[in-house]
């Protein structure tokens, strides 16, 4: 659990960076500093969706992990808890506190990086892939914090317990993380990243929350075909 309580560690000290700078940075500034690091986010989230080479595989996921999301109302969960948050911790406004804590929640969960990562933390103790997240995070989380607010430093405690969780899970479902279910997972994760990407963009909001059981897919598809025999 190291690496994960760094990059813990990470989000809130830049969290806490954003919102002591947030008055001090024009709107403009803001404003292009988001566009270029939405630019960054989908050519991370492409890079990791290239690694794949099951795009059936991937395609069956989206549109699986889709359906489940949509069932489950998992993006809208999620900003209901985003504005119990609020409610609790900051004046109601323009609900940019959801929206913060929303957007970095998935940003800071669902790439490769932090798949990855928590299941190297967890196998075999090795935690650089999450000190290298840990800096990418810190200073995202420092421009996030300093546009959307409050909810991007509460964006730390869903890194913690998913990757978390990730790390505890991992010795249990080790006969099934094969080098190529990883790669699948990481593939759909990347997709999902580009999606962030674009929505902090504002080209068109993608309900990234809803499609978030994708990641799953490629291991519960490979568990099954283990258990079945299935070639």
């Amino acid at each position: 659990m190291f690496g994960t309580v760094v990059n813990t560690l990470a989000i809130l000290v830049g969290s806490l960076s954003g919102l002591i700078l947030k008055g001090g940075i024009p709107k403009s500034y803001m404003d292009t500093v988001m566009q270029g690091i939405g630019l960054s986010v989908v050519l991370i989230g492409l890079k990791g969706a290239l690694q794949t080479n099951d795009i059936l595989l991937v395609i069956f996921s989206m549109a699986i992990g889709g359906v489940i999301g949509e069932f489950f109302r998992i993006e809208d969960r999620l900003e209901q808890l985003g504005r119990w948050l609020e409610s609790k911790f900051a004046k109601a406004g323009d609900g940019s506190f959801a929206r913060g804590f929303v957007a970095a929640s998935l940003l800071f969960c669902v790439g490769s990086m932090a798949i990855v990562g928590s299941l190297e933390s967890g196998l075999t103790g090795n935690h650089q892939t999450l000190f290298a997240k840990s800096v990418l995070d810190g200073v995202s989380s420092v421009i996030f914090a300093s546009t959307f607010g409050l909810g991007v430093l509460f964006s730390a405690f869903s890194v913690f317990l998913y990757q978390g969780m990730i790390t505890l899970l991992a010795s249990l479902i080790k006969p099934f993380l094969i080098p190529s279910v990883i790669a699948q997972m990481s593939a759909v994760g990347g997709l999902l990243i580009a999606a962030i990407g674009f929505n902090m963009m504002e080209f068109k909001r993608i309900r990234v929350g809803n499609i978030l059981p994708a990641i799953a897919i490629p291991l519960i598809y490979y568990m099954i075909r283990t258990l079945f025999g299935w070639a």
